[in-house]
């Protein structure tokens, strides 16, 4: 059908249904899983993959040259995300599978494990109900480019890679105050995390090849592999500092797993935008339309423009204009429908602000079907407001804007003629500025996954960050 001359009407619950549920994200996994295991039979398949329910667990590769503390950081992030922990060792040292017992077999004979057999055990490890519903975390695999080809061909694929990078001379010190404890393979520091417990203290123990001479060695291996496993991992690696304290390294780690990557669903932004008189909303919302053509939508303007225009809303609206009262909901709501539901809002998506002021301005917003995708809370101190709104000024001549602070007037005759719009005068300004911070709690709690920033700085710094908010997906919030 040719869509210029019947164009298709998209109801907004249709987008909405498909970025609440994932629907194309589930898509897109499960035909990556159909195309990489090429099931005889692709309905059973598809059906066991969603009873899984599993595309959002864990699947981390950690990597870092010796005395890194990657096995730290791997099991630190394994109890924090209730995830699997999968290392070289513990792959050998299991129980109930043959597998593990041949490779015993041959570390103890070669002190080394083939790739070959690393990787059948990865895949015998990884298929195993636990992995499956919780997710893995491989520490120091792959160890080699040719490792992680292989992996990649048997359809293992992570979706964060850390890298842990420090200077060689750091390392090999670190590296020498190595010891570990026996009972729980913890690993402490003669300098950097010694043990209170005199018990503990006791039974530690100096693990083998850390000598200077030796981890140089490792060190220049792991260089030597390292810079041709990256390329295998373009677009889910981050390399993190990691010659700094443990708990910071860990706390980056933790962060960038907890963030989504960006995906090729198709997005229609929904925006909101909420602060207090005086935070840049306007403007920020005026960037928003004009970069990325968004529907401007200001509730204040949006009542005025039905006055302006005569419409029925408008003749509803025009006594509390007249009587300088508030405007009820209801009416509100249903100018603001009518804009909300015309189809450029829905095709292009928009960006309001000045409405909803309060828990149930929100409600009644959401209940009709408009719920914002990406909501930003504009938070600008008390004194910041006032200096920003009391000392605005028009010029009743010409209609020019100044501000007596960071665009004066530039004569002595324009700047005698000016005047202040009630609405700017210190009072009038903190009367609105405690009615917002009185509901602006439960608008916070209500729209969970908002984010918050500091709108007292440079307008384009924050118009960045509100950027980079809508482009990429929600961070999962960190327990």
């Amino acid at each position: 059908m040719d869509a210029t001359t019947a164009p298709h009407h998209i109801p907004p619950e249709m987008p909405q249904y498909g970025e609440t549920y994932h629907v194309f994200e589930l898509m897109q996994n499960m035909l990556e899983q159909l195309l990489i295991h090429q099931p005889k039979d692709p309905i059973p398949f598809m059906i066991s993959h969603l009873q899984q329910d599993n595309d959002n667990v864990p699947k981390i590769v950690i990597l870092g040259p010796p005395a890194s503390g990657k096995t730290t950081i791997a099991m630190w992030l394994c109890k924090h995300l209730s995830s699997n922990l999968v290392t070289v060792e513990n792959l050998i040292a299991r129980e109930f599978s043959s597998l593990a017992e041949v490779a015993r077999k041959h570390y103890q004979k070669m002190k080394k494990l083939s790739s070959t057999l690393l990787i059948k055990l990865i895949q015998e490890r990884l298929k195993e109900d636990d992995c499956i519903r919780q997710g893995w975390i491989l520490d120091g695999i792959p160890e080699t480019r040719e490792q992680a080809l292989s992996i990649q061909t048997l359809g293992i694929t992570p979706r964060h890679v850390i890298v842990l990078s420090a200077p060689d001379t750091v390392l090999i010190e670190r590296n020498l105050g190595k010891r570990i404890d026996p009972q729980t393979r913890e690993i402490y520091h003669t300098t950097f995390d010694w043990p209170s417990e005199s018990e503990i203290q006791n039974r530690l123990i100096v693990p083998g090849g850390i000598s200077e001479l030796e981890t140089a060695r490792k060190l220049l291996e792991y260089h030597r592999n390292i810079i041709r496993i990256l390329p295998a991992y373009p677009k889910i690696l981050k390399v993190i500092n990691a010659d700094q304290p443990c708990v910071d390294v860990f706390y980056q780690a933790l962060t960038y797993v907890q963030t989504n990557h960006r995906s090729n669903a198709p997005f229609t932004p929904r925006v909101l935008l909420c602060g207090p008189m005086g935070s840049g909303k306007s403007l920020q919302a005026a960037l928003l339309a004009q970069k990325y053509g968004l529907v401007n939508v200001h509730c204040g303007q949006l009542l005025k423009e039905a006055v302006a225009d005569e419409s029925k809303f408008g003749e509803l609206i025009q006594p509390y204009f007249q009587k300088e009262m508030a405007v009820p909901d209801s009416i509100i709501m249903k100018v603001l429908s009518q804009r909300l539901s015309q189809q450029d809002s829905i095709q292009k998506g928009w960006v309001l602000h000045g409405f909803p002021k309060d828990l149930d301005q929100a409600h009644m917003l959401n209940s009709l079907g408009f719920q914002p995708n990406r909501v930003f809370f504009l938070n600008v101190p008390f004194d910041s407001v006032i200096e920003r709104l009391t000392l605005r000024r028009i010029d009743p001549v010409t209609g020019e804007r100044y501000h007596l602070m960071y665009k004066p007037p530039p004569t002595m005759e324009i700047k005698a003629r000016l005047l202040q719009n009630p609405k700017d005068t210190e009072e009038q300004v903190k009367l609105k500025m405690d009615l917002f911070y009185r509901n602006s709690l439960e608008l916070e709690e209500f729209y969970k996954h908002a984010i918050t920033l500091n709108a007292d700085q440079d307008p384009y710094t924050v118009f960045e960050y509100i950027e980079s908010g809508i482009i990429n997906p929600l961070p999962k919030k960190v327990p």
